[in-house]
């Protein structure tokens, strides 16, 4: 005697399965269809594909199991064809269908369309089906339960997507969203299929009229088992996309904060300003109130980046930012523009006198010292204002904000202004320049001038300092005091100190064929000095032209040369190798380290102007002067000073023991051809204030000091 049977509880798991199948394959079809719009062609079709396949066999699997669950008093048999067809048809039909309903461009017009055709697709499925059997007799069709069954399913698929995109408070998180519709759709599909399988009357006995069937038999295990593993392979497919575009918006939420963020300050960067500021000015329209932006530009930074090192500026750079970020308040925010420059957002709203008062409070705030490696630095700034709307368009705002910083550092420093339209005509000016030394590059309206170099016991003439200067058309001879921070600041100044390199051996080679052998000093700038292949185009510039290396004096600013890092070490190194005479030039201004002067391969230091102006009425300027011709003397390095303009100057620098003087006091600065015509006429009329040895034979030979125009019985002369 039995007791329990298990074959009552398979039986009723098997009555679940086409539940399960249909709850499944809604859950895999919304899923796939509702990456359309987050995918571009061609995968967006591929997702659109996948959903159509699940659900058009699931279609045809439901059908398949509804069959064997009515049971039959006679074997059936489905023909391999008719029963391949309604997959085909159901395919074809609801691939449109899945694109109308969850496309970029979906309307309700597309989704009533869409759900129309998962309705019909689930139709043509079941009833293309249910020829498959060739039943004879035939079938008799019930068209009530076939418009009810198609009405069902469109609705329930309609209502499905149209859940599925709701964002309500209710359903606001994705998986919320997929598990209602995957339900109503589940569902739908469960019962639809089940009444259009039974929407007519089965012949208690019947044949078949076709040969070469496939049994009920089969096809039940293939829908339970086939359709089963394809729906969870498409799940796992979707699964482990998700999970690589979850990851991969990761890496790009990674990149793009990168992108928009500034790697030494850690604040958001230009790319992000740019980025916000429509964002910004959409809202104040919104609010229909102002909203202010302050560009601060640090007053001073490159002098202190010069003589400190970049490490130190930067470590200035961040200590500002900070205070910025403590000082601005919770309602602005700090960004970094550019190099020393920053922005700030103000306070929403904020009127003319609260912008100035945070201006003001801003520039006191940095004016309180920076301890930076042990050392108090105070900063200063200058602060230009722009507020929107009244100062333009929010995609003209930082220029304009940036015109009033200039204006503000133009009348000194330390301050603010408000934006005002006549300073745009400062920065149209900048832009007509820049546009005009692109093309004196081009044109050759670059010019180099000279000022001789004197020697001070003799009064001789030793050498000369090229000067550049620009013959602009229409504007005339412009100073480099206006162009070379233009040059600078765009990007020009590589170019031009390339072209002063190659004039200046050019004019020394011209010079020498026509028998003056003038030693020039060129200025390298510290642009130049952080080119890795400077040393080596000076000496080849040198030898296109094959003039001894000793002709040509390289000046380089104190503030650069005492930059106590490797590179500078090498490049002196490099330089010294070529041969040419290095000077540090604007001595007495910068912060020299006694022993790393020691370890320069320099033979000159040029005493800044701002000593010798005052050199004659200073106490202070004069002891500065003594100490650094002392200084000169112990490391056995030539003394000059440049600027020098009246005879009480040079008296005193001459009894100081000055080697060589610079001013207009001896001559102004002069164009090749004038000094040329000068040496030669001075020598016709034996009136000897070019050195001798500027006239020595030009032939190919070593370049000592008397022929440089450094006679070694006069260099040292009242020096006591």
């Amino acid at each position: 005697m039995v007791l329990w049977s298990p074959l009552p509880l398979i039986e009723g798991l098997a009555g679940l399965l086409p539940l399960l199948l249909a709850l499944l394959s809604a859950f895999v079809c919304l899923d796939c269809a509702s990456r359309i719009t987050t995918h571009r062609w061609p995968y967006s079709l591929a997702w659109a594909i996948g959903a159509a396949l699940a659900f058009s066999t699931v279609s045809l699997s439901l059908h398949v199991l509804w069959v064997d669950a009515i049971g039959t008093s006679f074997a059936v048999g489905y023909h391999p064809v008719l029963l391949i067809t309604p997959w085909i048809l159901g395919v074809m039909l609801s691939l449109p269908a899945w694109w109308l309903m969850f496309g970029t461009r979906a309307t309700w017009q597309h989704q009533i369309a869409g759900g129309l055709l998962l309705g019909s697709t689930l139709l043509v499925t079941q009833s293309v089906a249910l020829l498959a059997p060739g039943f004879l007799p035939g079938l008799q069709w019930n068209g009530g339960a076939m418009l009810t069954g198609t009405t069902v399913m469109m609705l329930a698929a309609l209502l499905a997507g149209k859940l599925f995109q709701a964002q309500t408070a209710l359903l606001s998180s994705r998986p919320v969203r997929l598990l209602a519709s995957t339900t109503l759709m589940g569902l739908a599909l469960w019962w639809a299929s089940f009444h259009l399988t039974h929407q007519s009357n089965w012949p208690q006995q019947s044949g078949t009229a076709y040969a070469g069937m496939i049994s009920l038999g089969a096809l039940t295990l293939l829908a339970s088992l086939g359709t089963l593993v394809l729906l969870l392979m498409t799940l796992l497919i979707s699964l482990m996309e998700a999970r690589m575009q979850s990851s991969l918006q990761l890496v790009q939420g990674t990149l793009e904060k990168q992108y928009l963020t500034d790697p030494l300050t850690q604040l958001p960067n230009r790319a992000y300003l740019e980025k916000a500021l429509p964002e910004i000015a959409r809202q104040t329209d919104e609010a229909r109130r102002t909203q202010s932006v302050l560009f601060l530009d640090i007053d001073g930074f490159k002098p202190i980046n010069e003589s400190f090192g970049h490490r130190f500026g930067d470590l200035l750079l961040q200590a500002v930012a900070q205070r910025l970020v403590t000082q601005a308040g919770d309602g602005a925010q700090v960004i970094r523009w550019a190099a020393d420059e920053f922005v700030v957002i103000g306070q929403p709203g904020d009127g003319r006198v609260e912008v100035a008062a945070t201006a003001r409070m801003l520039l006191d705030t940095l004016k309180q010292p920076l301890s930076i490696e042990g050392r108090d630095v105070p900063v200063a700034a200058s602060i230009g204002i722009a507020i929107y709307p009244q100062d333009g368009a929010h995609s003209m705002l930082i220029t304009h904000a940036d015109a009033a910083a200039r204006a503000a550092k133009s009348s000194g420093g330390d301050t603010y202004c408000f934006f005002e339209p006549h300073m745009l005509q400062d920065i149209r000016e900048q832009m007509d320049l820049l546009r005009d030394l692109k093309v004196a590059l081009d044109q050759y309206q670059l010019e180099l001038y000279f000022q001789p170099k004197v020697h001070a016991p003799s009064g001789q003439i030793t050498g000369a300092e090229a000067l550049l200067r620009w013959n602009h058309p229409t504007r005339g001879l412009i100073s480099p005091t206006v162009f070379i921070p233009i040059a600078e600041r765009f990007g020009l100044i590589g170019d031009i100190g390339n072209w002063v390199i190659q004039e200046a051996c050019r004019q020394i080679r011209e010079w020498r064929d026509g028998g003056l052998r003038m030693r020039v000093a060129i200025n390298l700038s510290v642009h130049q000095m952080r080119q890795p292949d400077l040393a080596e185009r000076i000496a080849s510039t040198l030898a296109v032209h094959d003039i001894n290396p000793r002709l040509l004096t390289c000046e380089i600013t104190e503030s650069v040369a005492m930059e106590d890092t490797e590179s500078t070490k090498q490049l002196f190194a490099r330089l010294a190798a070529v041969g040419v005479h290095l000077s540090i030039d604007d001595f007495g201004t910068g912060y020299s380290s006694l022993s790393y002067l020691r370890q320069l391969p320099a033979e000159e230091l040029k005493i800044d102007r701002s000593f010798v102006v005052d050199v004659e009425h200073s106490e202070d300027a004069r002891a500065v002067v003594d100490a650094v011709i002392k200084l000169g003397i112990a490391l056995d390095l030539k003394v000059v000073a440049e600027g020098v303009e009246t005879d009480g100057q040079y008296q005193v620098l001459r009894r100081l023991g000055c080697d060589e003087l610079q001013g207009f006091l001896f001559a102004r600065p002069m164009t090749a051809k004038m000094l040329f015509l000068w040496a030669t006429v001075d020598r016709q009329a034996t009136h000897q204030e070019f050195r001798p040895s500027l006239f020595a034979d030009t032939q190919m030979q070593p370049l000592d000091d008397t022929a440089s125009g450094e006679e070694p019985d006069l260099q040292r002369l009242n020096k006591a």
